[in-house]
């Protein structure tokens, strides 16, 4: 279960709430029957928290929303990206420690 701070992102709200920010995003493309993915849950739940405020931190289901993840060439999951005035400044394939994920969200804010 997602915390409250985890924000859910949508093929159709994807520019206004992510690409048109006046804060970083992080956005965590996933899928309900990914396991790795739902280990990253938490990962994602505790940086939304710790970022609540000063940068947006979400989560994209592919298979509910295909159009973003095939714009920005999502091919496995999880995949993590994050951006910055509409530009993608970091990405990941696979899960990776907190420290990396806070680290690139700490050098934005």
């Amino acid at each position: 279960m997602a915390s409250e701070a985890t924000l859910t992102f949508t093929d159709d709200a994807f520019e206004a709430d992510v690409l048109n920010s006046d804060q970083p995003v992080l956005v965590d493309f996933w899928a309900e029957w990914c396991m790795p993915c739902k280990a990253l849950t938490p990962t994602i739940d505790e940086l939304a928290s710790e970022f609540q405020g000063r940068a947006k931190v979400g989560k994209m289901n592919i298979d509910d929303h295909r159009n973003v993840a095939i714009q920005h060439q999502v091919h496995n999951i999880p995949t993590v990206l994050v951006f910055n005035k509409g530009e993608v400044v970091a990405k990941w394939v696979g899960p990776q420690d907190k420290a990396e994920y806070a680290q690139a969200l700490a050098d934005l804010v």
